[in-house]
């Protein structure tokens, strides 16, 4: 399976670098393109600036043209977007494949005092259910929102669910660098699964603080190893990855037969 990633500043309501980008990733085979988070939207901080005409104009615009994009080169988006929905703001991903669109809102949302998605966003506050799964040709994904991977609760939502890759848009910032590429690896590890990661690059001036989105868009192996990471400039990713290698990887360690072979003892 060949998949990529793009790893962009926020774009706002231009198109070109998507159109130049993606008829790259078509012309070598690419069959998943992943974005990073509030690469078609102004940051969070931004947006709570904006109206929601303004928002919902943009939300629009971006969805036209990747489903075009996305029926145009065969190829199927990952999107992180903004979208309004009744004069409500949520924060969801979006899957842009040839033949239909479906969307993914963000269960775990993050909720510190400097940085409160919760409070902003309309994203219902409900049981965790299972992030969205998809399969192209035999290769099964799940897409999660980049916070949500610090939660043993939606990993338990995918046990059973032989997933091969996690695609993973993300917004990293300030010093996390090293705490993300740890928990990614280590997801992928006891997972036995890849995990592409599309981080953005960018920057937001608060007040009185820069928050610097450092790219690092990687790709973990189901042994737990970084494979493929970007630095943090604009580029294009493209990874190859292995359904072959995934279950072996899953045969050597054993982690779901240990727990299957106690799922009906008394």
């Amino acid at each position: 399976m060949r998949a990529a990633v793009l790893q962009l500043n926020s774009q706002g309501m231009s198109s070109t670098k998507l159109y130049n980008y993606i008829r790259i990733a078509q012309k070598q085979s690419v069959k998943v393109l992943v974005l990073g988070e509030y690469t078609l939207s102004p940051f969070f901080k931004e947006l709570q600036d904006m109206s929601i005409s303004m928002i919902k104009e943009q939300a629009l615009h971006q969805t036209k043209i990747l489903k075009e994009l996305s029926s145009k080169y065969n190829i199927t988006i990952i999107a992180p977007m903004v979208i309004v929905k009744k004069q409500q703001i949520f924060k969801t991903v979006v899957k842009f494949s040839p033949s239909s669109t479906s969307y993914y809102n963000q269960q775990l949302l993050i909720n510190y005092s400097h940085w409160n998605e919760e409070k902003f966003f309309a994203n219902e506050i409900k049981a965790i259910e299972s992030p969205l799964v998809f399969k192209i040709d035999g290769f099964k994904f799940a897409i999660m929102s980049g916070f949500e991977i610090h939660f043993d609760e939606i990993f338990s939502k995918l046990n059973n669910k032989n997933i091969d890759c996690i695609l993973l848009p993300s917004v990293s910032t300030f010093d996390s660098y090293d705490r993300w590429k740890s928990i990614i690896q280590t997801r992928a590890f006891t997972h036995n699964c890849y995990i592409l990661r599309a981080n953005r690059i960018g920057e937001y001036q608060d007040e009185d603080i820069s928050w610097r989105f450092y790219g690092d868009s990687l790709l973990a192996g189901p042994n737990g190893e970084v494979l493929e990471h970007l630095g943090n400039k604009e580029e294009l990713m493209i990874v190859d990855m292995s359904h072959t290698d995934v279950v072996h990887a899953r045969r050597i360690w054993g982690f779901k037969e240990q727990v299957n072979k106690r799922a009906h003892q008394c």
